[in-house]
């Protein structure tokens, strides 16, 4: 099989974590006759530094004639005094919107062999840690309506909470199709005490819950749910929310398994369209240096195998290579804890060989 994938390298770690997230990809199309066609596209500061945009058009048309995309980090010091609209992580935004990305998918796991990485007690994550955060991407605060204006205190500005009966039936259509693949539970996200837009969506998700007799609903204010994660995240299988509250209910997720280098993520539209990319961020003050830790974007890429190309096995070798290589002792620097490490290079490398 022939399949088409738009590559945003970015800025940063990017270009180097990409590059072996690709080496990897290719050693899968070896083994199974698959072709994998890349098309490298500009987004974020590389795309501001080449073009003066963000986001710019040929890429969006890129992605869209593609069957996924798999993308690196944008962003970075360097574009800090950009006025908002014009910054690199605006193009995150843009091609969320332009593509349709609707479901954001980001697995926290702890791995047995990083489990000592983790903050929280051993204890508390004795027996694994597999939990996924299913976000809604397009809609909310980030995508609604935002002003300026004067009030008796000065000036003032807002941003509107907005989601809509449709949008919220398709994110949790999404968050129920999964948990019937897991363990049939799911945990629905709100603040429904106190905003208007909460109660749409726990009532909404609870007529969609209806469909699924066999999953299990709860539903969590936020800043309970926030708290439950530190005290007992095994208690959650799927969560899903809105783009704000998953915005940092996922990143709280990623830090508890004590290696953000190791996560991976998926956004996705209607039908089997996908964005694949890594949970860290461009980490510019070791780009260049062979320090960077590539298996968020190769778990990335065993996502995008799984979810858009339906090649299950597939997935499967990879994430079972990883075990492999962390089973063996191969180390990154950021989760090596002071002992020996190997580079980003060597891991894509090993990672491969593994397969």
């Amino acid at each position: 099989m022939n399949y088409d994938i738009a590559v945003v390298k970015g800025d940063g770690i990017g270009p180097e974590v990409v590059t072996e997230a690709i080496k990897v990809l290719d050693k899968i199309g070896e083994k199974y006759g698959h072709t994998f066609h890349y098309n490298y596209v500009l987004a974020g500061g590389a795309a501001i530094d080449a073009t003066g945009k963000c986001l710019p058009t040929d890429t969006v048309d890129i992605c869209k004639g593609s069957h996924a995309v798999l993308l690196g980090a944008v962003g970075g010091p360097k574009w800090d005094d950009l006025p908002g609209d014009e910054r690199p992580e605006r193009a995150l935004l843009g091609l969320r919107k332009a593509l349709g990305l609707f479901a954001n998918l980001r697995p926290a796991m702890v791995f047995d062999e990083l489990a000592d990485a983790s903050p929280l007690k051993a204890e508390i994550i004795d027996g694994g840690l597999d939990i996924v955060v299913v976000r809604e991407l397009t809609g909310g605060i980030y995508f609604g309506e935002k002003g300026t204006k004067k009030t008796d205190m000065g000036p003032a500005a807002y941003d509107i909470e907005q989601y809509s009966e449709g949008e919220v039936k398709r994110i949790a259509a999404v968050a129920f199709d999964m948990a019937m693949k897991r363990n049939k539970k799911v945990t629905s996200v709100d603040k429904a005490n106190v905003l208007e837009s909460s109660r749409l969506w726990r009532r909404v998700v609870a007529e969609v819950g209806k469909n699924y007799p066999e999953v299990e609903l709860e539903n969590l204010y936020v800043d309970n749910a926030a708290m439950q994660l530190v005290r007992n995240p095994k208690q959650f299988d799927v969560l899903v929310t809105s783009n704000i509250f998953g915005d940092i209910l996922s990143d709280e997720a990623s830090q508890i398994t004590g290696s953000i280098g190791m996560l991976p993520s998926a956004s996705l539209a209607t039908g089997n369209f996908g964005m694949y990319e890594p949970v860290h961020g461009s980490a510019p003050d070791i780009a260049g240096q062979n320090l960077a830790n590539p298996i968020a974007t190769i778990l990335s890429v065993a996502m995008m195998l799984r979810y858009t190309f339906e090649l299950s096995q597939e997935a499967d070798d990879i994430e079972e290579a990883v075990k492999k290589f962390l089973a063996a002792g191969y180390r990154t620097p950021d989760i090596c804890a002071g002992k020996e490490s190997i580079g980003t290079k060597e891991t894509g490398d090993k990672i491969a060989s593994l397969i």
